[in-house]
């Protein structure tokens, strides 16, 4: 399952420094636009306590994080919808992310404006050639077309379940899921009306500053908390709750496994039962499911033992219409 966050924005904004703060991984960040022209790739470890926690309670061998990817997209520049600045090819690997992180709103609505009046074109064809599907698909591209130019984003409108599949086949780019990243170096100035209206509209936002965030990954540990203890910084970085909002952003959460060969965290899709979790580890733990035994990671550590939780009836078993929760710790019987 591929989960990946696209960073993009306007040229010389912060990305690619983001980017090489959030992977440790070396990137051209000179400050001059199209630095970065094909999209850079890093896998990022989403930071889990738990994680550490039950593999110590375990004495685990070793311990296997979930990772999401974030892909550095080149800076968007004006007119990047109409294929200024490479704008097209830029746009294209956008499409390929499941969400989007430090986004400039304006080139991306006018990119879905665009091709939304080119489907309703078509569309228009269409019902002249006695097309059954072009009516209702009409209603449903004018309603998108009308929340665009007035600066709305697609996926902040309803649609029925009849539109919602051929709203997923226009692939608009605003209909992903967004994060907001405000990089106080070279974000807005206002940064308190923006953080109000992002949070009056229930948008997802995270504030850092990418170059701090750069500095601090390069020291040493000491190092590090020494220089946050003389600025008066929070040893929670900026990137842990970028990265966690990521996840959240796209609707997974996390399961369990603990062991002496390995704890292993598992990332699934909110809403997913026990026997399509089961399914990430191995496809024939779906069809072979007879049940789950389960229990809350915290809940499991104050007991002390597998042994202690089970004699304190604090052991679930669960059946196959069982929907897994965050912080679930998991065994599967097949």
């Amino acid at each position: 399952m591929s989960f990946s966050i696209g960073i993009v924005g306007l040229p010389n904004v912060g990305k690619s420094t983001l980017f090489k703060a959030l992977t440790k991984k070396q990137v051209d960040i000179q400050n001059y636009p199209f630095c970065t022209i094909d999209p850079n790739v890093g896998v990022v470890t989403v930071p889990d306590e738990r994680l550490d926690k039950l593999a110590a309670f375990s004495h685990s061998k070793k311990t296997v994080p979930t990772v999401i990817e974030f892909f550095d997209i080149a800076g968007l520049v004006k007119g990047a919808h109409e294929g200024e600045g490479l704008g097209n090819q830029f746009l294209s690997h956008i499409k390929e992310t499941k969400a989007i992180a430090h986004v400039v709103n304006l080139e991306l609505i006018f990119a879905d404006l665009a091709a939304t009046t080119r489907r309703l074109e078509k569309n228009a064809r269409d019902a002249r050639a006695g097309v059954k599907e072009a009516v209702a698909q009409k209603a449903t591209l004018e309603k998108i077309k009308t929340a665009l130019e007035t600066g709305a984003l697609a996926h902040t409108l309803s649609f029925t379940d009849q539109e919602i599949p051929f709203v997923k086949e226009l692939n608009l780019l605003t209909s992903k899921p967004i994060l907001y990243v405000l990089n106080k170096k070279t974000g807005a100035k206002n940064v308190e009306g923006v953080t109000a209206y992002l949070s009056k509209n229930n948008l997802a936002w995270v504030m850092l500053d990418a170059n701090t965030e750069l500095m601090l990954g390069e020291l040493q540990e000491n190092d590090r908390k020494e220089y946050q203890k003389e600025f008066g910084l929070s040893e929670q970085s900026g990137l842990d709750d970028l990265i966690k909002k990521s996840y959240e952003l796209l609707g997974l959460i996390t399961y369990l496994t603990t062991g002496e060969d390995e704890t292993r965290a598992w990332t699934i899709r909110r809403g997913t039962k026990a026997p399509q979790a089961a399914a990430e580890i191995h496809t024939d733990f779906e069809k072979k499911f007879i049940r789950a035994e389960v229990i809350n990671w915290q809940i499991l550590l104050d007991a002390g033992s597998y042994a202690a939780a089970r004699e304190k009836g604090l052991l679930r078993t669960e059946g196959k219409e069982y929907v897994v929760k965050d912080g679930d710790v998991m065994e599967f019987k097949i």
